[in-house]
Order: structure tokens, then C-alpha cells, then sequence
């Protein structure tokens, strides 16, 4: 994701939700691997670096698509366009740096919703009320 596209979904939030942007939000943070033991090591050091593991599972997959495992991971931290687009890149290189196959993309909603969640549905990242931008084309 360049920061165009970042751009654009932030002009997007701010038209279609009243979040406040300029405060802590929900970010998720997914990559890809096609078997989980890089997973599961990257999840580690990023628990270490302030991140809350929430899951690394095998998606439901469409007829034909080649099984990969997820790891989704999040904080509740305030970002600009620049600092996520940062932020991009520094998960890409711990991606690239712990034997990863994929940065994914992130997604964002207000913190209330942890509370809410359902992991039960096993699909695409995001949840119901929150924003998904892939990083690469899955």
C-alpha cells in the first residue's frame, strides 16, 4: 500500500464515520506465511514490541486457493497518514526479517471494538465496523 492509498482511506473514514482519527484507534496488523511457525515467531517479538496477539489461523479458502495461515496482531495507537505509511514499511521489513512471506495489510475501527468481536468467521481480516487495506493482492 503507497501512501496514496493510505491517503485515500483516511479521506474515506473521515467521510463515511464519525471516528475520531486524531485519537487511539484499533489497528490490526496481518501477515501471511504458508505454514505457521514463522508466524507464531514473529507474533512473539511483536507481543515484545507492544502489540497484542489476537490469533494466527488457517482462513476458510475459496474453491482452488492454496491453503496460507494468519497472523493478526493489533494495537490501539494514534496514526497519521505518514506514520502509518511508516509503520508499513517497518512491518514489512520484520516480516521480511523473521523469514515471513507477507505483510498483508492492516485494519482499523474504534478501540470499543474489542469488546465486540466474533473470530469465529475465519474469512478476510477486518471486522464488521472496521476499514481493510491490504498491503499486497491476495
Amino acid at each position: 500500500m503507497d501512501i496514496t492509498a493510505i491517503n485515500e482511506m483516511f479521506a474515506n473514514i473521515r467521510e463515511n464515520t464519525d471516528w475520531d482519527l486524531n485519537g487511539p484507534m484499533l489497528w490490526g496488523y496481518f501477515f501471511v506465511n504458508t505454514t505457521p511457525e514463522p508466524l507464531h515467531g514473529l507474533g512473539e517479538k511483536l507481543v515484545e514490541l507492544g502489540y497484542t496477539l489476537v490469533e494466527v489461523f488457517e482462513p476458510d479458502l475459496e474453491e482452488g486457493e492454496d491453503p496460507y495461515h494468519v497472523l493478526h496482531v493489533e494495537r490501539a495507537e494514534v496514526h497519521t497518514e505518514a506514520s502509518l505509511d511508516a509503520r508499513n514499511h517497518e512491518l514489512q521489513a520484520l516480516a521480511e526479517a523473521n523469514g515471513v512471506e507477507d505483510y498483508d495489510g492492516m485494519d482499523v475501527g474504534p478501540v470499543e471494538i474489542v469488546a465486540q468481536r466474533n473470530i469465529s468467521h475465519k474469512k478476510r481480516p477486518g471486522f464488521p465496523g472496521r476499514f481493510f487495506m491490504g498491503v499486497s493482492p491476495r
